[in-house]
């Protein structure tokens, strides 16, 4: 069984370090992992059996409730979603490359989940929050039809349409840009180090 998931997105730090002790209070979440993140944002990630997570989210929002931004709750979260999550990058190798833009980190989770559910796709990269003015985007890698299919899951079921910036998908990447999303997504880093970062 996969391991469900729960974010909640706070516009307050304090009130962010006060939900996540409720939280993990309240239940015995297997994974907690909280912390600020950009535009001046707090996460409070948990995980573990779905009881467990289903119990720590509503002692979280409760406390939060005024300063929530957004949350979402994966009862069955793809294991490509928790690996790009501690970081897994994949290089960018199909014909197509479809690319999911939204302004909070859980919209963006649930449309990761959503993508690689709904389609036969590689889930290369998921990037949140920090150095992306609290957006946050993931990257779909397989065949076009594939990922058109995993971008319109992704994007189509969020609950707030509004929380998405943008989705494209993008026929034979070029080797040029396909080399710069494979070293880093972070601008400066790259031309700094003569693109090699």
């Amino acid at each position: 069984m996969r391991p469900a998931i729960g974010l909640l997105e706070l516009s307050s730090i304090a009130v962010g370090i006060l939900a996540g002790d409720a939280m993990v209070k309240r239940s015995p979440v297997e994974v907690i992992h909280a912390g600020t993140v950009h535009p001046g944002k707090y996460l409070v990630l948990v995980g573990g059996e779905v009881a467990h997570v289903e119990e720590a989210l509503p002692a979280g929002r409760e406390i939060g409730a005024a300063v929530l931004l957004d949350e979402i709750f994966l009862p069955d979260a793809h294991p490509q979603v928790a690996a790009a999550l501690r970081g897994r990058r994949l290089a960018a190798g199909g014909e197509a490359l479809g690319v999911v833009e939204t302004r909070t980190v859980a919209a963006i989770l649930g449309a990761a989940d959503r993508g690689v559910k709904g389609a036969d796709v590689a889930l290369s990269e998921l990037r949140v929050a920090d150095d992306l003015g609290g957006k946050a985007y993931c990257l779909f890698d397989g065949t076009v039809a594939e990922v058109e299919a995993a971008v319109e899951a992704a994007a189509s079921g969020l609950a707030r349409p509004e929380l998405l910036v943008s989705r494209v998908v993008i026929p034979r990447l070029h080797e040029e840009m396909a080399e710069n999303l494979d070293a880093s997504g972070e601008f400066i880093p790259r031309v700094r180090s003569g693109g090699e970062a």
